[in-house]
């Protein structure tokens, strides 16, 4: 990607998955629905201040650790993950996916920061690509649900007795 793209890709990363995601995990909670109140409020977090280290406080971190800064950042975030995934077993088999691949993607971009493996990034990206297709469509499922008042998109529900 060209440096010159990268302030497009920071805002829209700031505004789409930080801000927009932060609301939304605020408006859930209000709803009672703590699990995507946490999950989102906290992974809209992450968007913000993975921006935040990007565009303000990257270029203070010498150069030998910054992908250690950034692993540390991941793992962080890695350990939530597995939280939320345990705590989804009463969700869907779509979102207990999509938790999983989240917790596996940010664990293999965390060890190819780490270890500045460009072929483990590379990796790492492709599967948070195939994660952001799992959003979308656990996104148009609720959006679906919400219209039509009846799931037409299957998530797989598990029981919640």
């Amino acid at each position: 990607m060209s440096a010159a793209a990268l302030p497009v890709v920071f805002g829209v990363g700031f505004i789409v998955g930080g801000a927009t995601q932060l609301v939304a995990g605020l408006i859930q909670c209000r709803t009672g629905n703590t699990f995507n109140g946490v999950l989102f409020s906290v992974f809209g977090s992450f968007w913000m201040a993975l921006y935040f280290y990007l565009q303000f406080y990257s270029k203070e971190v010498p150069a030998a650790q910054a992908g250690h800064a950034i692993a540390l950042m991941l793992i962080t975030f890695g350990i939530f993950a597995v939280l939320m995934l345990a705590a989804s077993f009463r969700t869907a088999i779509a979102v207990v996916l999509a938790l999983s691949l989240l917790a596996a993607t940010l664990f293999v971009l965390a060890v190819a920061n780490y270890s500045a493996s460009a072929g483990t990034i590379k990796a790492g990206g492709w599967m948070g690509i195939v994660l952001a297709g799992m959003a979308f469509y656990l996104a148009l499922a609720a959006v679906c649900e919400a219209s039509y008042g009846r799931e037409v998109l299957w998530l797989g529900h598990l029981s919640k007795e």
